[in-house]
């Protein structure tokens, strides 16, 4: 069994930051992309932002510049560096990992969702 554990949201005011951390942790073998999806209410969830197993990285349009993906391959982790937040960043936002098991199968997972309010 892996287990994808979020943390790091909050409610933030227009123009701050937040970091959000997932570790993984169960019976992996190899850990391939890591990323992060978003769900407003009323939308549909979209890709934020995703970083490979050689730290080649890909943002959604929205969150360019200001946004930062990275990943501790020695602990599992990936993290996203949220700044210069807006109203619209809000979400729940959902950890991903495409990884592979030590019985060698290969497998999707997500994170329990952690919710960035943005709000004055």
């Amino acid at each position: 069994q892996v287990q994808l554990v979020e943390s790091g949201g909050g409610l933030v005011q227009p123009g701050g930051s937040l970091t959000l951390s997932c570790a993984a942790s169960g019976s992996i073998f190899r850990i391939n992309g890591m990323g992060w999806y978003r769900q407003a209410p009323g939308k549909e969830r979209e890709l934020v932002a995703i970083i490979t197993s050689v730290l080649s990285t890909n943002y959604a349009d929205s969150v360019k510049g200001r946004f930062t993906i990275s990943r501790d391959n020695a602990k599992s982790t990936v993290y996203l560096q949220m700044n210069s937040l807006k109203p619209e960043d809000t979400a729940v936002y959902y950890c991903y990992t495409d990884y592979v098991l030590r019985s060698g199968v290969r497998r999707t997972g997500w994170g329990q969702g952690t919710q960035v309010t943005v709000s004055s």
